[in-house]
């Protein structure tokens, strides 16, 4: 007994000082199983991702084959004679997450540099509660809300006001033109924009939290303005983050279907630039078509959809990617 003590005394002092003694692994197929699930569902969410793409190719081959990549060009969207195109839902899409983003990220921006750096501390914790509950609302709930209270709005104190405006003149005037009814792609984009912006506006404001009060402080010290050190400091501290933010309220625009089927107002045509003019989207003309397309090139060609869809959302995503590696180094490179 007294060897043995004596024995991990003289190994407790040969230690280097602040390490703990080596254990001895009782359990070393834990360890492999803790290891093997891991990869397992690494590997799971790439075998996901991979069967999706190919059951997506599958399904549109038959569409692929008939038209091609003349389909993302093509404007007939004819059930009856078989003729589709996607280029109207392509426009729609596109059109109503560039109208979210353009009204979206400057009003996140705004919330999250209030909540962080304005705000009164008895008001910033029930504002930034009340900002992500709006995330909590069914967009079904939106997209009845933007139909039967925001469309009239829209119409009666937008839309028919910049008619009489812009009545007459050349290009601007087709922006505005339309059936004064507040349906169409701007309504769709509004929308959209206010169902993302409390996802943009709750990453911005945990990435501007972690900047270090110091660097602020010091700013402050040195007599810079509010608005200086918000664009000085805390936004070249968390470009990272903020760019990721918004690439994720894109991503959730993209892929938004009740909302809009309610509000874009369903129709597959392209006959004039105005932002009022009834549209279609890739995800309401599957949300509408997709129940009664009958097996063959109809039911192809709304998987072609999907797979575009697929295709823009991967696009973004690896171009949000490469631009945040950009960022990174480039902060490397200064640093």
């Amino acid at each position: 007994m007294t060897d043995t003590t004596d024995r991990e005394r003289a190994q407790k002092k040969a230690l280097p000082q602040g390490q703990p003694p080596e254990r001895r692994r009782t359990l070393p197929w834990a360890d492999a199983l803790f290891a093997g699930l891991a990869q397992g569902a690494a590997w799971l969410t790439l075998a996901l991702l991979a069967g999706i793409l190919l059951s997506l190719l599958l399904g549109a081959m038959p569409a692929i084959r008939e038209f091609g990549l003349g389909f993302l060009i093509s404007k007939d969207w004819d059930p009856v004679q078989e003729k589709f195109g996607g280029l109207v839902m392509i426009y729609g899409t596109l059109m109503t997450s560039f109208i979210a983003l353009l009204i979206a990220v400057p009003v996140s921006f705004g919330i999250a540099i209030f909540l962080t750096e304005l705000s009164p501390s008895w008001l910033r914790s029930p504002l930034g509660i009340a900002v992500e509950l709006l995330a909590a609302v069914p967009s079904i709930v939106y997209g009845m809300w933007g139909l039967l209270v925001f469309g009239p709005i829209l119409s009666t104190f937008v839309q028919q006001p910049l008619q009489k405006l812009f009545d007459g003149v050349p290009y601007l005037g087709a922006l505005f033109t339309g059936p004064p009814v507040g349906i169409g792609i701007l309504s769709a984009g509004i929308i959209l924009a206010i169902m993302i912006i409390p996802f943009i506006a709750s990453v911005m404001r945990d990435v501007f939290e972690v900047t270090p009060p110091m660097l602020k402080e010091s700013a402050y010290g040195l007599g810079a303005t509010t608005w200086e050190v918000v664009w000085k400091v805390v936004l070249p501290f968390t470009k990272t983050g903020v760019v990721g933010g918004v690439m994720l309220g894109l991503g959730r625009a993209l892929g938004e279907t009740m909302a809009v089927t309610f509000v874009i107002g369903n129709m597959n045509q392209l006959n004039s630039p105005s932002i009022f003019e009834a549209a279609n989207s890739i995800t309401s003309a599957l949300a509408n078509e997709f129940a009664e397309a009958g097996e063959g090139l109809h039911q192809a060609s709304l998987i072609y959809l999907g797979l575009v869809l697929f295709f823009i959302t991967f696009v973004v995503l690896s171009f949000s990617k490469v631009l945040l590696s950009r960022l990174k180094k480039s902060e490397g490179a200064r640093a």
